[in-house]
């Protein structure tokens, strides 16, 4: 069959179906006699059609006017202009990293697939501050082979909206590190998924991410760090699971949007200043497994209007509610045995103890 039994008088009808089959039709394009003609038509065609970037896509004529459609991802473009052919050495792993994250920067990558990346030079683990100020990234998603995502490792990614952190597969630890989306002003929504491994939020993880609404914690989860959502400002309803040990000092500071918290059996001290400052914050949950209440750990919670404390509790620490002025009361149990100074201070509307 020669490509001249195809055409018509002014275009030559050519068929086309990606590798999986999920996309395939036909179209016609102007009649040259030229195949490489025939396929930028084609690839014109589909960046109007379907909105693919023209540089992406790759043809590959089976028979005449028939193409199968792949992809040229920034990914795979990145993979063949790496210096490192095979990462067989930590020193090896890191320079592709470095080269990554200059290449997002050169080319302003908003979306890279880092499972096909991490996947080919079986690299593991995020190292630290790997795309620290990669300001084009919009959505990311961590390859599911990585267990460990280093200090800083995405730090003021300032337009990543979307995070999806999968489960690893590894039954070790999985450490999301200090400061690690630190700054994301943009992030929205996180999604953690449930491991193997224990997963620990490391200090300061998701500081200052003022756009966050939604954060999924999963039930893998152990401690979650110093400051570690301290600062987003948007962040409305959080549920902590059953596996939390330890919530940090700050953990929750100023989260100035969060109005109700159920803090799970699991955990024994509430930290120094854990809650404090979120100033919508109207429902507290404190369980019976709570033993000491740090000092500020609800400081400045003004629309906190009742609190009951569990009878296991010991210990209220120095202003643990104070400047809670919508407070109006407060339930003491007898196993309170010391209660610090100004632990109401500033309760303005508290009208006694029980």
């Amino acid at each position: 069959m020669s490509l001249r039994s195809c055409q018509s008088a002014m275009t030559t009808g050519v068929s086309f179906t990606t590798v999986d089959g999920g996309t395939s039709g036909t179209t016609s394009v102007p009649t040259t006699g030229s195949p490489e003609d025939y396929a930028f038509g084609l690839k014109t065609y589909l960046q109007f059609t379907f909105g693919w970037k023209l540089d992406d896509i790759v043809l590959e004529m089976y028979e005449p006017c028939k193409y199968v459609i792949m992809f040229d991802t920034a990914a795979s473009k990145f993979i063949r202009g790496c210096s490192v052919v095979a990462a067989t050495t930590d020193v090896e792993k890191e320079t592709v990293q470095t080269e990554l994250k200059q290449f997002i920067r050169i080319n302003q990558i908003a979306e890279l697939d880092f499972n096909e990346v991490y996947s080919h030079y079986t690299i593991t683990a995020i190292g630290a501050h790997a795309f620290q100020g990669c300001t084009s990234l919009v959505t990311l998603m961590i390859p599911d082979s990585v267990c460990a995502i280093g200090d800083h490792a995405f730090d003021r990614c300032t337009s990543l909206v979307t995070l999806t952190i999968p489960g690893s597969a590894a039954t070790t630890a999985t450490t999301i590190g200090t400061c690690a989306f630190d700054s994301c002003v943009s992030l929205t929504t996180v999604t953690i998924s449930d491991g193997v491994g224990e997963t620990t939020i490391g200090a300061c993880a998701f500081y200052n991410c003022t756009a966050l609404t939604s954060v999924t914690i999963p039930g893998s989860v152990t401690t979650i760090g110093v400051n570690a959502f301290a600062g987003c400002s948007s962040l409305v309803t959080l549920t902590i699971p059953d596996s939390v040990a330890t919530i940090g000092e700050s953990a929750f500071a100023h989260c100035t949007s969060l109005t109700t918290i159920v803090i799970p059996e699991s955990v024994t001290t509430i930290c120094q200043f854990a809650f404090g400052r979120c100033t919508t914050l109207t429902t507290v949950v404190i369980p019976d497994s709570v033993t000491a209440i740090g000092a500020y750990a609800f400081t400045g919670c003004k629309s906190l209007t009742t609190v009951v404390i569990p009878d296991n509790v010991t210990a209220i620490g120095d202003n643990a509610f104070a400047g809670c002025t919508s407070l109006t009361a407060v339930a003491i149990p007898d196993s309170v045995t010391a209660i610090g100074t100004n632990a109401f201070y500033d309760c303005k509307d508290l009208l006694g103890c029980v």
